[in-house]
């Protein structure tokens, strides 16, 4: 590989903290307005570029594959909402598609309308109604992202949500769909999109502070400027972010206000106005809790799933009041090892969210005259699974259309009838050229971290390529914020899985996928066992025979970025590649300086490091930037974008410089920025697969070149 990469200039910045002096080389890269550090990231671009250019026909192979295998003319399963059915289509060409619906012309068929001709063209649904033309709207813009779209109950208007640049900030209109035209109404700096009061008269939104916290909600009257709109709520507490909603049952308004360990709930009563919003439960530190409006046996009552009787959370009912939690009574006990996530309430039925052993759960309760009359699970046979509820707005349905796929069974939308127990397949995901399932096999694996802990790691493969000896493998994980990498599907991954390249999933702690005691032991002080169940799992990898240590490539992204940080400084000998997706690298900076993005909102998740020596020095410990050694280091790419707002490029540039400066193999890193991107990347379908096929092409060539 060529010497000539760029050297970003070493500019010494020094603070202290706790009596420490901290020396910082590369801090100088956080001014993107300055023209040398612009011209540092565009010479590191020009750099990644030449030493993958060899690699052009392999990328337009790629992405020729995931486009041949991919229906690109297509077709939501619709979803049935106050006299219409809603879906999305896709159009060959188009990156983005558009939001559509149909009315509904049977009160009691629930069965989802599909085209009259069936065919590959998908063509539109009797009576179309386009609500938004998304490629229309990214007409011009280098980005564009839509943060959500909303139809008012009345079904009559429509708010939607824009960002074209990625930083998140959206811009909120609304259309009048008896007429197509939009409204004067136009609310800027939006944090998301927004929500209908009931009688389609407001809109309630949230707004960001300077550190990009959620902490005010607004109500903006239709006809009137924004600056007259309403201050509802504003959290003043710099460690919690607020949201807010409208509930199924068009009852209640909730406005929920949330740290990583303690929330709070308001709800405002549309059949009581004039009560105003009243506080459900008061925050208690470490107490979470969330709100559902539910009618149980005739009687309104506040569903509350809460971690105030353990740590797995328990299903509770209240009164439609303000009520302590010591008046809370449980529906659904806690029971260790059965993690209740959440419960959307229905006219005749609840749908709880859960897991257990390490894999997600549907479980069906049934409301009869006197209450709960059956509690039951939604099975399927699969040894890995991923099973969720999928969109269901209407209160009063009867069916519960949920969502399944394996690493090998491409997504599913069913249909659940909760009156015949019937489990419809309404959809799944259509792979083009022949996919067969049965070509590839996937298991569940267990690694054994250095504190004795098992941890579990999903795998998948062509059938049969294990018995043959070691292969390829990407090994994914994330592991902070409870998040779960749950099994899934993915039409790119089989140009992996096609080339002898196995893909595994490692979840560790840190995530949630084995409860909140999964979670909890991999955070604050305990960050350490993130690590350290990656390493193990990809040092079982090796010696359970599925893979050598230099055929393993190592993936993640944003808190897993900092993962594959901590991995490549601690264990290099243990991957043969990094991938570091918008990677938060550079930790302990971020942490150390209050007034950047999100940082107060983190404290519970890393600590406090200004304000507390032992987490200093514990996040000294691991923190990606910091570590950079004179070893040498697996090949790196960090790939990131100009514009992200909740990992700043900044982290990885600065994590790249130092590592130029230091690793044995400098000219092994390579770094990628996005100049039109956040965090999320790049925006539209095609430019997602080049995306994608640019990083799994470097992928294929570290495991497979000499």
């Amino acid at each position: 590989m060529s010497a000539e990469f760029p050297v970003a200039p070493k500019k010494p910045s020094s603070k202290q903290f706790h009596g420490l002096t901290r020396t910082d080389d590369y801090e100088w890269l956080r001014d993107k307005e300055n023209p040398e550090v612009i011209a540092y990231i565009e010479a590191e671009n020009a750099y990644t570029k030449e030493q993958t250019d060899h690699l052009a026909d392999l990328r337009s192979q790629i992405f020729e594959e995931i486009k041949a295998r991919t229906l690109e003319t297509d077709l939501s399963v619709p979803t049935r909402s106050r006299g219409y059915w809603y879906y999305g289509r896709s159009f060959e060409g188009k990156q983005y598609g558009a939001s559509c619906r149909v009315k509904a012309t049977d009160p009691d068929d629930w069965t989802p309308p599909t085209p009259a001709d069936v065919t590959h063209d998908q063509p539109a649904l009797p009576g179309e109604e386009v609500l938004l033309d998304l490629d229309a709207l990214a007409e011009g813009h280098d980005f564009f992202s839509l943060g959500g779209s909303t139809v008012s109950p009345s079904t009559t208007l429509l708010a939607y949500a824009t960002d074209v640049t990625g930083d998140e900030r959206y811009t909120v209109r609304v259309k009048d769909l008896t007429t197509g035209e939009l409204l004067d109404d136009e609310l800027t700096n939006v944090h998301g999109g927004a929500t209908w009061d009931r009688d389609s008269s407001a809109l309630y939104y949230t707004t960001a502070d300077e550190s990009w916290r959620a902490d005010k909600i607004w109500c903006h009257r239709l006809g009137t400027p924004q600056s007259e709109d309403e201050l509802v709520f504003h959290e003043t507490d710099d460690r919690f972010w607020v949201g807010v909603g409208r509930t199924k049952s068009d009852r209640f308004m909730f406005i929920g206000t949330a740290a990583k360990i303690t929330a709070e709930y308001r709800f405002l009563d549309f059949d009581d106005p004039d009560a105003g919003w009243q506080v459900f439960a008061a925050r208690e530190e470490g107490v979470e809790y969330s709100v559902e409006h539910a009618t149980i046996a005739g009687e309104d009552v506040f569903l509350v799933t809460h971690n105030a009787s353990g740590p797995d959370f328990e299903i509770a009912t209240a009164p439609i009041a303000p009520t302590p939690r010591s008046e809370w009574r449980p529906l659904i006990p806690h029971t260790p090892g059965v993690r209740l996530e959440d419960v959307d309430a229905f006219a005749g039925h609840l749908v709880v969210h859960q897991r257990s052993e390490g894999l997600t759960q549907l479980r069906i309760l049934e409301l009869g005259e006197d209450g709960v009359s059956d509690d039951y699970l939604v099975k399927f046979d699969d040894e890995l699974y991923t099973i969720g509820s999928g969109s269901n707005p209407t209160f009063e349905t009867p069916i519960v259309r949920l969502g399944y796929t394996t690493m090998r069974t491409p997504s599913s939308v069913y249909d659940y009838d909760v009156r015949s127990r019937e489990l419809t397949l309404r959809k799944q995901a259509p792979v083009l050229g022949g996919y067969d399932r049965d070509d590839y096999e996937e298991h569940r694996l267990w690694a054994t971290a250095p504190d004795g802990v098992r941890v579990p790691i999903s795998i998948v493969a062509k059938k049969g390529l294990h018995e043959q000896g070691p292969m390829p493998v990407l090994l994914y994980a994330y592991g902070s914020y409870e998040a779960s990498m749950d099994p899934y599907f993915s039409i790119p991954r089989l140009s992996l899985l096609d080339r002898g390249i196995g893909f595994a999933i490692a979840h560790v702690r840190g995530g949630g996928e084995m409860g909140r005691a999964w979670y909890d032991d991999g955070k604050m002080l305990k960050k350490q066992n993130t690590f350290s169940d990656y390493i193990a799992c990809a040092r079982h990898l090796a010696e359970s025979g599925w893979s050598t240590p230099s055929k393993i490539i190592a993936e993640g992204g944003s808190a897993g970025g900092l993962l594959m940080g901590a991995v490549a400084n601690q264990a290099p000998d243990a991957v043969g590649a990094v991938v570091a997706a918008v990677p938060f690298v550079d930790a302990l900076t971020t942490m150390l300086d209050a007034s950047l993005p999100l940082t107060v909102t983190e404290y519970d998740e890393w600590g406090n490091p200004e304000a507390d020596k032992e987490t200093y020095d514990y996040m000294a410990s691991y923190d990606p930037y910091t570590n950079v050694t004179a070893q040498h280091y697996p090949p790196i790419l960090a790939e990131t974008s100009i514009n992200d707002t909740r990992v700043l490029y900044v982290e990885p540039a600065k994590w790249v410089a130092k590592l130029r400066a230091t690793a044995e193999n400098p000219g092994d890193v390579l770094l990628k920025t996005e100049m039109a991107a956040g965090h999320g990347g790049v925006s539209g379908r095609y430019k997602a697969w080049e995306d994608r096929a640019f990083s799994l092409a470097w992928m294929i060539d570290q495991v497979t070149s000499s």
